[in-house]
């Protein structure tokens, strides 16, 4: 930890968040490098998971127990996932971290973490959400470690290419394919368009949180979206919210309409619209040489994200 932060909290961690409070000092570094402090990503890592399964559920008809399991193991699975990850990319990250404001407290560029320690932890992550997988049909077992090598190539993505974003909405939405695939027990086209409209979405998002970082990322050389499009950001961003809502409507239309009464379809409908509204609200109200206020943004999108959730689940029991 640095003079500065003598506590060793990390600079965009939320305000008296539940790690810096309450966990044991010997684990708050390893919480934090999970970022367990902020947990907006593991939102953004599991709600299309649960838009996957909620989806696969009406096409079942019911709601099962298998389900419960399936939404309780995909949570578990996203924080520890999200963990891991996270680390793999403080560790890859770690001299890009220590130049930039907002990252140089993170845990190993500040000195709280050792790299050693770094990926045994990653490892410990791993493992156990390899165990949750298990518990799931042999088709969703094989998605999920395929996911690794969007996991592993993701925090590279910025030294070659204008669009990591792209790279990670591959990796932070396969849980809709995963989820769907345990709940039915085979991979389907209405899956793979819930899967596209989550890609969709982060690039939406995630071009906002870029945002903050712009030009410590021109000063060393890291590429985004945020830095590609620049003041044409907000044109970019509404192509973004029609083609997430689009996705997603085609996804559910194919997903439900086969089964469903018209009345469930019609709710799971003005989920995806109710959506794409707070997209709009988002898109209305930014200001992208605000770093405070992009975050701010960018964190409304777990709110945005439920309420398909919410809708999907309110129609599951009409």
């Amino acid at each position: 930890m640095t003079e500065a932060n003598p506590q060793g909290q990390v600079a965009d961690a939320v305000a008296g968040n539940w790690v810096d409070r309450y966990a044991p000092p010997a684990a708050r570094p390893f919480l934090r490098l999970s970022r367990a402090d902020r947990p907006i990503g593991t939102w953004l890592l599991l709600l299309p998971c649960w838009w996957g399964l909620f989806a696969a559920a009406l096409s079942q008809g019911e709601f099962m127990l298998q389900h419960l399991w399936i939404a309780v193991g995909c949570a578990i699975g996203a924080w520890l996932m999200r963990g891991a990850g996270c680390t793999w990319n403080d560790i890859t990250d770690r001299e890009f971290d220590g130049a930039v404001e907002r990252t140089r407290s993170r845990p190993i560029p500040s000195g709280q973490v050792s790299v050693r320690a770094a990926i045994i932890w990653m490892v410990v992550q791993s493992l156990i959400a390899f165990c949750i997988l298990l518990t799931f049909p042999w088709t969703a077992i094989w998605l999920g470690i395929a996911s690794l090598l969007l996991v592993c190539v993701y925090p590279f993505a910025k030294r070659f290419t204008w669009w990591p974003q792209v790279f990670l909405g591959l990796a932070f939405n396969w849980g809709a394919l995963l989820a769907w695939t345990a709940a039915t027990g085979s991979l389907d086209w209405p899956a793979l368009l819930l899967y596209c409209a989550g890609i969709t979405w982060t690039l939406f998002y995630d071009t906002i949180y870029a945002h903050q970082d712009k030009e410590d990322d021109a000063l060393i050389g890291v590429k985004s979206t945020a830095r590609l499009f620049g003041e044409d950001t907000p044109r970019w961003l509404k192509w973004f919210l029609v083609g997430a809502v689009l996705l997603m409507a085609a996804g559910m239309i194919g997903a439900i309409a086969p089964t469903a009464n018209p009345l469930q379809l019609t709710v799971a409908l003005c989920g995806v619209w109710a959506f794409g509204w707070h997209l709009a609200w988002q898109l209305k109200s930014i200001d992208i040489d605000d770093p405070a206020h992009c975050l701010t943004l960018f964190r409304s999108n777990r709110n945005a994200g439920l309420i398909p959730v919410a809708f999907l689940a309110v129609a599951l029991f009409l």
